[in-house]
């Protein structure tokens, strides 16, 4: 924790020496994170860049009520749900009363490995692959995506189900993961 002060202390004072090991401790991490709310690795490039530039001209705003990582891992995601908010406006917008029974079993996605985990994420549409992240990932409660996104509950309810439904569709339907 106290190297974690002396290193934002440096960044702050604009030593680009800290500023580069702040970002070499971090990007790897956050761009696993951009990988999930992009569609390609070049968006997740654009959207990491953007946010390290956030991260930096802010980082006197940073008061260590948490640590750097998770302060950095919100300027990531609100950076990549401000990077696609025009494109959230969703798929076929369904409230939840609209999904018909989907199942309440879950999906086995242990014997998956990383590469193909993102496959599947990113073949979701961008709101089912926005809010799936948002509350399967990141744990946020369908009230706080729906007040982050400017949707309804139900919305982000509905979005969430048909994302599970289609991961389910995508892992059982051949038992492997569908490129493309």
């Amino acid at each position: 924790m106290q190297n974690e002060q002396a290193l934002v202390a440096r960044c702050i004072k604009g030593e680009r020496l800290a500023q580069h090991e702040l970002y070499e401790q971090y990007a790897r991490q956050m761009m696993v994170v951009c990988m999930r709310y992009c569609k390609s690795r070049e968006d997740a490039e654009d959207v990491l860049q953007e946010a390290f530039v956030k991260i930096f001209n802010s980082l006197e705003k940073f008061r260590g009520e948490s640590s750097i990582k998770y302060w950095i891992k919100r300027i990531v995601i609100n950076t990549a749900l401000n990077h696609h908010r025009k494109k959230v406006y969703l798929y076929p917008h369904l409230d939840i009363e609209e999904v018909h029974h989907l199942g309440d079993e879950d999906v086995e996605i242990a014997n998956y490995n990383y590469r193909d985990l993102l496959a599947i994420l990113q073949s979701l549409p961008q709101g089912c692959q926005v809010i799936f992240n948002l509350y399967a990932v990141e744990g946020y409660k369908h009230k706080e995506i729906a007040t982050m996104l400017s949707i309804s509950e139900g919305t982000s309810k509905s979005q969430y189900a048909r994302a599970r439904s289609l991961i389910r569709d995508l892992i059982t339907e051949t038992g492997e993961v569908k490129h493309g």
